[in-house]
């Protein structure tokens, strides 16, 4: 894939950035509740928008036939949904306090709440899309969701497993991450048509697998505003990514050994993490995990050769760019 300047969100939004005020209204209206205690948790959650990235795909998706469906903001919103509910029960599992610079559910009110809520989150997008009638489009949805549960599990497992390997890293993100945004895609197809559902699902996979590995790359480049130094998330969790498995290999024994006492300590320092940020990076884990990361978006643009040229079709070139060079 070139390297040339991405484009940012902003630029793949703009053509349905209308569209997309519809799905956050639709997000308020299908959230609702008149149980206060269910009405104030849900009012919280949306009290500050996200990136919208998978009801983006939908909406274009649904775009490439043609004209927008008056059901793609429903369904867009449905799948956002399900992904704030993956989102408070990732908090919960993980004990997370912060997210999107604010406090979680889990931190606000308790662990049981941020599960029950989850859980609402999950059973209202399903309930509402069965009233669309398309039987399809919920199992598309249900398929997702199941994976996504299997993906948790598995990254729960995959704590502390050093000997994690590659093909068991690529089958935790493909279920964790890859599964919703492949189910984005394939649903913005079946509201729009469904004449490119088979290709549309296969690029919202490539492009999930992709996305997920360039997120645990960032956090072994970004910086924290404060420090200037790499985030190290995922390693003060003692979670293994790709970085790491692919810079293992390349380790003297002395450098193994120090790996190994860094997850056998149950509370790393922030020297020990900028520590192992630095071994990735000088044995070439990084570079590696990037480079699988633009072989999966390539495979996502391959996906697209046979769509129609359309403005959308297009937007889903961009987006696959924006998702391979991004940073933050």
């Amino acid at each position: 894939m070139p390297r040339t300047v991405p484009p940012g969100l902003a630029a793949i939004q703009d053509p349905v950035r209308e569209s997309l005020e519809g799905v956050v209204t639709e997000m308020r209206r299908i959230a609702v509740s008149d149980y206060r205690p269910l009405a104030d948790v849900s009012d919280y959650i949306l009290l500050k928008r996200g990136k919208l990235f998978r009801p983006t795909l939908v909406i274009l998706a649904s775009r490439v036939e043609g004209g927008e469906s008056r059901d793609a903001q429903t369904v867009a919103a449905l799948v956002e949904l399900v992904h704030l509910a993956t989102l408070v029960h990732d908090d919960a599992v993980d004990h997370s306090v912060m997210r999107r610079g604010m406090p979680t559910v889990n931190a606000l009110w308790n662990h049981r709440t941020a599960i029950i809520m989850g859980d609402f989150l999950y059973s209202r997008s399903v309930s509402r899309l069965s009233e669309l009638g398309d039987l399809e489009q919920i199992g598309v949805l249900a398929r997702a969701a199941n994976r996504m549960s299997v993906g948790e599990l598995r990254a729960l497992h995959a704590a502390d497993a050093l000997d994690l390997g590659e093909d068991a890293y690529y089958r935790l993100i493909a279920a964790k991450t890859a599964s919703l945004i492949s189910a984005s895609c394939e649903l913005g197809s079946l509201v729009g048509g469904g004449v490119y559902r088979e290709s549309l699902a296969r690029y919202g996979h490539e492009l999930g697998m992709a996305f997920q590995i360039v997120d645990d790359v960032i956090d072994y480049v970004a910086t924290e505003k404060a420090t200037g130094k790499p985030s190290g998330h995922d390693l003060r969790e003692h979670k293994v990514t790709l970085p790491l498995i692919e810079a293992l290999p390349e380790m003297s024994d002395p450098e193994l050994r120090s790996i190994e006492r860094f997850f056998a300590d149950p509370r790393p320092t922030e020297t020990g993490i900028a520590e192992v940020i630095a071994l990735v990076q000088a044995r070439g884990g990084v570079e590696r995990a990037q480079a699988r990361a633009e072989a999966y978006g390539e495979a996502a643009l391959d996906a697209l050769s046979d769509l129609p040229r359309a403005d959308a079709t297009e937007a889903l070139r961009l987006a696959v760019a924006y998702v391979v060079c991004r940073r933050a």
